[in-house]
């Protein structure tokens, strides 16, 4: 059931990370406050876990200690959103949700437990390489922002040279003192020395 819960929050977290960049920046008290609030909260699941014992118990204290790092690194990639920061929340997440899903094992024995750390390990990998993917597309994504900028650039420049190609032209009809006067003029409007 914690694996639906933590794939659940890993769904949240995603949608928190596209709704993210268009939110406003985190205060440094709402920083504080939060990391107060996460370190409570798991400081009261694990007090829950002691009426527990055995693998019973361990799951409970992994569950907690699953839940505060991914609330920790999720609190940062709000507070310093950036596309390593929502990457390495991405990956605390797996590795969290791992640990949890690989103490639930130690219920199994044989080959059913085997298979069990299989697909922890193989839901762990999912989690990481979906976690690169993101931050690659994010990484993508800013570097054809910045190719758009520079092809913007590049053709206002264009359009500002053939412009004064053109004004130049019509100064061709002038001749001395009126001819440079109109030359120079061309080349003043449009940043040309």
């Amino acid at each position: 059931m914690i694996r639906i819960g933590l794939s659940t929050c890993a769904v949240a977290v995603g949608m928190l990370f596209s709704a993210g960049a268009f939110a406003d920046a985190m205060s440094k008290s709402e920083y504080k406050a939060g990391n107060e609030r996460i370190t409570g909260e798991y400081k009261s699941a694990k007090e829950s876990c002691r009426s527990l014992s055995g693998n019973a118990n361990d799951v409970c204290m992994k569950e907690a200690e699953a839940k505060a790092t991914i609330a920790k690194a999720e609190l940062t990639a709000t507070y310093q959103p950036s596309a390593k920061n929502r990457y390495t929340a991405g990956v605390k997440a797996a590795e969290a949700e791992y640990a949890v899903a690989k103490e639930k094992c130690d219920d199994k024995a044989g080959n059913a437990k085997d298979v069990c750390v299989k697909e922890a390990k193989a839901a762990e990998i999912a989690g990481k390489a979906d976690a690169k993917a993101r931050m690659e597309i994010a990484n993508a994504n800013g570097t054809a922002a910045e190719k758009k900028s520079e092809a913007r650039r590049d053709a206002a420049s264009d359009k500002r040279d053939a412009d004064y190609a053109v004004a130049k032209e019509k100064c061709d009809v002038f001749a001395g003192e009126a001819k440079t006067r109109c030359t120079d003029d061309a080349k003043v409007t449009f940043g040309k020395s």
